[in-house]
This record gives C-alpha cells, structure tokens and sequence, in this order.
C-alpha cells in the first residue's frame, strides 16, 4: 500500500524509549504486543503508530533487526495503518545511529529530533546528504521540535538538502516528560516560527500529563494534528489514568470528530 501524502490526522505513540511494562501493565515491550495495540488502535481510529523496540531487558534500543521483524508484521496485521519507527537517542546513541539505522531498515517512516541529529547547530554536508536519500527512497520523515527556534534549523536543513519546504511533516513537542508545563500558547510560537522559516505542510503535537487535553483542543482548534498514547501521556481529559493505549485513540478521536 502506498505511503499516505499527507500526516494521518491521529498518530499513537504507545510505548516510547523509557516506559514499560511496570510503569503500567499495558505498555506494549514485545513485537507481538506491539502489533497488538495497532491492531486495536487502528480500530480505534488511529491512522499512523510511532512505535520503539526493546531489548531482551526491555530497553530502547536502535536495532534494525529488530525494527525489520516488527515493520513485517505489522504490515500483514494493519495494512493499512501508517508505521513510523524512532530514531530517538535517550543519551545512548549519537546521530551516526540514527542515520545507520534508518539505512538498515528502510522504514515506510521515521521520526527524527532535528536537534539530536544536528546537535552542533548547523546542518553538515553528511546531513544534507542523509536526508536527501530519505526523499529519494520515499521515507515519509516527520521532523520533531522540542523548541519554536528549532523550526529554523530544519530550514535550514530542506536548504542544505536541496529539499522542498513544502509538504513536510513536523512534530511540535509540547512541555516535556521531565515535568515542563503542557502549556497550550506554545502551539501558536511553534506555529510562527514555522511561517517565519519557511516551512508548509502538516503539523501535529504531542503534550503531557493533565495538561495534554487543553493541548488538544487547542490544536484541533487550529487544523493540527495529534499524537497520543502511553509515550506522552497515560491521563485521560477526566484526569483518570488510562487503562490502555487504545482509550487515549478513542478519546483523542472523539475530539477531532467534535472538530470537523
């Protein structure tokens, strides 16, 4: 099935690089747990998965073995869903990994940290070069922010790149794991620096703890798109915690249907 043009409008994230299993019993740490939550995801209404594997400790890990065998199953169980593997470093891997990774796999999607991949601040001649393979194998890359300013580095990345700055898919971090507020006015920085970079295309948000409904609504509001799930977030918009990845994609749906 072709790669989708554009973001798919709801995205689960349902494990991320530091949770598993005894943080909550729904945490997916397996490959066949994995391909389970898309498959009840899917259902749910989510269109896309980000998702990371884990070593036989349960640690993130950036293994394209591992990666292939997932990205296998997952397209015979959810055929039709979107699957975006993780490039994230946690302080474990450097932007050689990053790269050397994606190559090995050649996912259907990635997620790159545009500051973990450019940390000294400036797009290299090997950057330009990594992400100009990426569009020549139609890798459908969606480029993370954790800060507005961050926007401008990515322009300057598509620049180096000989890359359009239109059609690009980013991801804006909102507040962070750490405890940073969710507030939901950093959407519109985010949004303003994207204009002043250049940049046109999809966006999506992902936020945190109590504050990530009030992120939401304020992303809806705006035509934004959302990534939910037990990476970000294990609260409900009650405050209750979640007993699955799959409640946060039926609650995070509702909302965008309220929207349309």
């Amino acid at each position: 099935m072709p790669e989708p043009s554009i973001l798919p409008p709801l995205m689960v994230a349902p494990n991320g690089a530091r949770l598993t299993d005894d943080d909550h019993p729904a945490v997916p740490v397996t490959i066949p747990q994995i391909v389970a939550v898309a498959r009840d995801c899917a259902a749910a209404g989510a269109g896309a998965m980000h998702f990371h594997v884990r070593d036989a400790a349960k640690a993130h890990i950036l293994d394209g073995g591992l990666y292939r065998e997932a990205l296998a199953e997952l397209a015979i169980a959810v055929p039709g869903m979107h699957h975006q593997i993780t490039t994230e470093t946690v302080g474990r891997y450097g932007p050689e990994d990053m790269r050397a990774v994606t190559r090995a796999v050649v996912p259907p999607g990635v997620s790159i940290g545009v500051p973990e991949m450019i940390p000294a601040g400036a797009p290299s001649a090997e950057d330009a070069a990594f992400y100009s393979w990426l569009a020549a194998e139609g890798i459908r890359t969606q480029h993370i922010c954790y800060q507005p300013e961050q926007l401008h580095l990515l322009g300057a990345l598509l620049d180096a790149a000989a890359l359009p700055k239109t059609g690009v898919w980013c991801l804006f971090v909102i507040g962070h794991y750490t405890g940073a507020v969710s507030h939901p006015a950093l959407i519109d920085d985010f949004l303003a620096e994207m204009r002043g970079a250049g940049i046109e295309g999809d966006w999506a948000i992902c936020a945190f703890r109590e504050e990530e409904a009030a992120c939401i609504r304020h992303a809806v509001g705006l035509g934004g798109k959302l990534r939910v799930g037990f990476e970000n977030s294990m609260v409900m918009a009650d405050g209750s915690t979640a007993p699955d990845n799959v409640a946060r994609v039926t609650e995070a749906a509702a909302m965008l249907a309220a929207n349309r």
